[in-house]
């Protein structure tokens, strides 16, 4: 017999995700604003193609926040879009991967290189926790003129602080301070800025 991690919680699984708790994603509100973001992304796309005001629109109601003059350049795949937040002259290359079950707040001036990922899902270590499907997410914050170099991976509950560069390929398990080179995996300061 299953075990009943919520006997005692009264609330839905959108609204364990919501406060960062344990949930399972079989809530059906959950799975309709993930639909719902994947048909925006791929209008996204669409536009982008043809018409940059038509495809700025578009990105405006798939995220959170958008500030002046953000470019982002598709694909661009995230899990319900919501929960992101672009600073202002922010440039996204091709492929970001932002899986924004938690809150990923991106800076002003920031330079995003393709194929990077930030990644906000944990699941738990314990096997049977996580064969039953459970999980979880933290927040990513970048800071304001921060670079992500091609293909940095950032994971969930990390802050890059304001000015620091996260070198192409990088794993980004813990903080990093402000003005600050880091390289690796996983990702160390080996510069001050």
């Amino acid at each position: 017999m299953p075990t009943d991690y919520f006997a005692q919680d009264p609330r839905t699984n959108l609204e364990r995700m919501q406060a960062g708790d344990l949930y399972i994603a079989d809530d059906p509100e959950i799975a309709r604003r993930h639909q719902q973001a994947v048909r925006l992304a791929a209008r996204f796309q669409a536009a982008y193609l043809e018409d940059a005001g038509t495809a700025q629109s578009i990105l405006t109601q798939l995220l959170g926040s958008v500030g002046d003059e953000v470019h982002v350049r598709p694909p661009l795949h995230v899990d319900y879009g919501s929960n992101i937040s672009i600073g202002a002259r922010t440039f996204v290359n091709h492929n970001l991967t932002a899986l924004d079950v938690a809150s990923i707040t991106i800076g002003e001036d920031c330079q995003i290189g393709p194929n990077v990922q930030l990644l906000t899902p944990t699941h738990p270590l314990e096997p049977q926790p996580r064969r039953d499907k459970l999980e979880a997410a933290r927040p990513i914050t970048i800071g304001n003129n921060v670079w992500l170099g091609g293909g940095a991976i950032v994971l969930p509950g990390v802050t890059i602080g304001d000015n620091s560069v996260i070198g192409a390929g990088a794993v980004v398990t813990k903080d990093v301070p402000a003005n600050v080179v880091a390289v690796g995996n996983p990702a160390r300061p080996v510069r001050d800025l």
